[in-house]
């Protein structure tokens, strides 16, 4: 087999693997992509896109969890996929749209590098059937609901992936990683969900800590940050311009008059990797 090269890309400490099958033989399954994102054993990263996919006038990447489970989309993911298409020549204009399983989405480069870019991250949605959310009534929006061992104010949101914004007193990575596996894995969550712990410092900043469904506490994250901002903006808490604070740094949400959002952050390539044959065997 002919070798198999990686690159590896991080937005705010979110680090990702891009796997590109247009210039790589051989196919990578579940198996390979656990290995791969375990830090112990492999390369180690958040997740894998896979990509990109080329089809009537498309171009698609689909995005995988660290356990190999397939993600809807990915804030982050999104701008390094872009960063990639940029890097290896796939996308010259200063404005393309990407697909992904959630739909399509538009990417801005604000530099010639694609080291800063913005994100059309669409409308976030409350109603409990999009996220999907069983046992509350159409929308789940500041509700009090039992995760561990307490109630907790929970605002849902799918941000084209399930999301449950939690706004207790103080938040903290500990916090996130005690409630994490009991709210991604609570009875009301059908297909899973990632949760946000939010902290409203003021009318223009939030912060945030993150768990994910098949990943875990992450430093960032793109969608999980539009999350907490829009849950946050739904409860009138905030004004329409947000800097989300996350452990991994700060991303930009902007709200237009209609309620779509949009998302800026920065991308850094970390660089390249070639695999080892026992991968594939």
């Amino acid at each position: 087999m002919s070798e198999i090269t990686l690159r590896k890309y991080h937005g705010l400490g979110n680090d990702y693997l891009v796997y590109d099958p247009n210039r790589n033989e051989g196919a990578l399954g579940e198996r390979q992509m656990e290995e791969l994102c375990r830090r112990n054993i492999g390369v180690g990263a958040d997740g894998i896109l896979y990509g990109p996919f080329l089809e009537d006038g498309e171009v698609r990447v689909r995005i995988f969890n660290p356990d190999g489970s397939e993600a809807e989309k990915s804030g982050n993911g999104i701008r390094i996929f872009s960063r990639y298409l940029r890097d290896a020549g796939y996308v010259r204009e200063d404005s393309y749209v990407l697909t992904t399983k959630a739909g399509k989405t538009r990417v801005t480069f604000l530099d010639t590098k694609g080291d800063r870019m913005r994100v059309d991250m669409g409308y976030p949605e409350f109603q409990a059937d999009k996220i999907p959310a069983v046992g509350f009534g159409t929308e789940i929006v500041n509700e009090a609901v039992f995760f561990c061992d307490n109630f907790y104010n929970a605002t849902c949101v799918s941000m084209g992936n399930p999301n449950c914004v939690l706004m207790p007193e103080e938040i903290s990575r500990k916090l996130a990683q005690k409630l994490g596996p009991y709210v991604v894995n609570s009875k009301y969550f059908p297909n899973r969900i990632n949760m946000q712990l939010c902290h409203v410092v003021d009318r223009s900043h939030i912060q945030a800590e993150i768990y994910e469904r098949g990943a875990g506490y992450t430093y960032a994250s793109g969608t999980g940050a539009c999350a907490a901002a829009a849950a946050a903006h739904r409860l009138g808490l905030v004004d329409d311009a947000v800097t989300v604070q996350m452990h991994g740094g700060e991303l930009l949400v902007e709200f237009a008059p209609d309620g779509r959002i949009d998302m800026t952050g920065p991308v850094v390539y970390i660089g390249s990797v070639t695999l080892a044959e026992h991968f594939f065997s």
